[in-house]
């Protein structure tokens, strides 16, 4: 029944019509269309770790602490992965905006065999050097032996993760973001039974959380697998008639490793910036997982934004119609500040901080730590419109060796470096690094519009 639901007006009419909007109608129509789906879609993803949080928050401190030590390694091998899919959408857009549909189609086929590859090579790798990763992170007693559980287990959904980003990809890429949201949802809802039921009926703690994060990926795999085959759609998937070409495997380097190694390092970044933060206690890193995933949700709005505009830009650069993918951008970066100004002046009140941040936690230091975390970047939230509009604007026309350099340059030299002056000079301690986030995003966010503003991005990248 859910399968027939997702399949329901997917016809090559519907897509085509969706093309027509992108490329000549109403673009804050467009823009909206294509948003706010995916900031449905993206809370959905987030809840997943919210889900965990919360009910781990009920297991105790070192059992959250481990889980917040080990999910930027996680990140890491997902992020270079998602090098692909997004490669993949923003290929797939251009050769539609060019009006080239079969070129559109191989590069679907390409992507989907890439993608498996690689996930099926990292889970067998991670899961092997997960004891050496957690103790290099530093880790020792239980937190060192939940963390290298939770890794080992939740590293299996590696798969069932790309093919699901790569159903999302493909529909982005052809204007539907409404169907992946779909499909999300019921697998939130099937993470939100198994946690509870895994981690405390069955008794499995951390080893139940994570293999309720890998049974809630399995089954929308198993659909989007299914749907990625449906020939109703101007897009899809047919491996028996696979042939890689040496044109596009470049034009998936181009794109896509740019992207990989930019999302790689910066959680790689990231991972250092957990070490950072364990010195100060458990507590503190309980706090940081907490802060740095409400913050999470705050920004989903410019996440979403961003994601429409790698799109509209993508198709309209295809079309050669450069004047309205800037005007695209534009729209959506002033939509994405406003929202996150005025949200992040009502979130960042003590009050209401607190009050959010004591829904994941009892314990007194981590709900002071992290609605003091919370306060700060909500306040400073508005400069993440900037900076997601602005990567959805590189993106889109290809040009992701400026993501890649702006990203690195956002994790090891802005935050760093600010870590390490409110560190060391003016003796901070933990609020070192709630200062250095606000101060690395703003200073990335100024670099990128410059970057816009020197018309770089119109530069041709791709040949479609």
């Amino acid at each position: 029944m859910f399968l027939e639901a997702l399949k329901k007006y997917t016809d090559k009419s519907t897509t085509r019509s969706n093309r027509e909007l992108l490329l000549k109608g109403n673009l804050v129509q467009a823009i909206l269309m294509l948003a706010i789906p995916v900031v449905i879609n993206s809370f959905l993803q987030t809840m997943y770790n919210l889900t965990d949080t919360y009910w781990l928050g009920k297991l105790g401190t070192e059992e959250l602490a481990a889980i917040n030590l080990v999910s930027p390694m996680q990140s890491i091998v997902i992020n270079f992965g998602s090098g692909l899919t997004v490669a993949g959408s923003v290929l797939i857009a251009q050769y539609l905006g060019a009006k080239k549909d079969e070129d559109a189609r191989s590069m679907a086929n390409q992507i989907f065999a890439c993608a498996m590859m690689f996930s099926v090579v990292c889970v067998m790798i991670c899961a092997a050097a997960a004891p050496s990763i957690v103790t290099w992170l530093g880790a020792e007693g239980e937190t060192w032996r939940y963390g290298k559980i939770y890794l080992q287990t939740v590293i299996l959904d590696m798969p069932f993760l790309y093919t699901v980003n790569i159903y999302t990809a493909v529909n982005q890429a052809q204007g539907d973001t409404f169907r992946p949201m779909l499909l999300n949802l019921f697998g939130i809802l099937i993470n939100m039974v198994l946690d509870p039921l895994l981690m405390f009926v069955f008794g499995m703690g951390v080893a139940g959380a994570a293999l309720a994060t890998v049974g809630a990926k399995a089954v929308p795999a198993g659909i989007a697998f299914v749907l990625l085959q449906n020939r109703e759609k101007d897009v899809y998937l047919d491996l028996r008639r696979l042939k890689f070409e040496k044109e596009k495997l470049i034009n998936i380097v181009t794109v896509g490793l740019p992207t990989a190694i930019g999302g790689s390092t910066m959680q790689f970044g990231f991972l250092l910036m957990t070490r950072n933060v364990l010195k100060y206690g458990t507590q503190a890193m309980a706090a940081y997982g907490i802060g740095n995933k409400i913050n999470g949700l705050i920004t989903l709005p410019s996440n979403g934004i961003g994601s429409a505009v790698a799109t509209i830009v993508g198709q309209n650069v295809g079309a050669r119609q450069h004047d309205r993918a800037q005007k695209g951008y534009q729209i959506s970066m002033r939509i994405s500040v406003v929202f996150l100004f005025v949200g992040g002046m009502i979130l960042s009140r003590p009050v209401i901080s607190t009050a959010i941040v004591r829904i994941f936690s009892s314990d007194p230091q981590v709900v002071g730590m992290a609605a003091d975390f919370l306060s700060i970047m909500a306040f400073w939230c508005f400069a993440n419109g900037v900076y997601n509009s602005s990567m959805g604007l590189f993106q889109g026309s290809g040009h992701t060796e400026v993501t890649m350099i702006v990203d690195a340059a956002r994790l090891w030299i802005f935050r760093f470096a600010s870590l390490y002056i409110c560190e060391t000079w003016l003796s901070m301690e933990v609020r070192s690094v709630w200062y250095s986030v606000v101060i690395s995003n703003g200073l990335s966010a100024v670099l990128l519009y410059l970057l816009y503003r020197t018309g770089y991005w119109k530069k041709k990248r791709i040949r479609t």
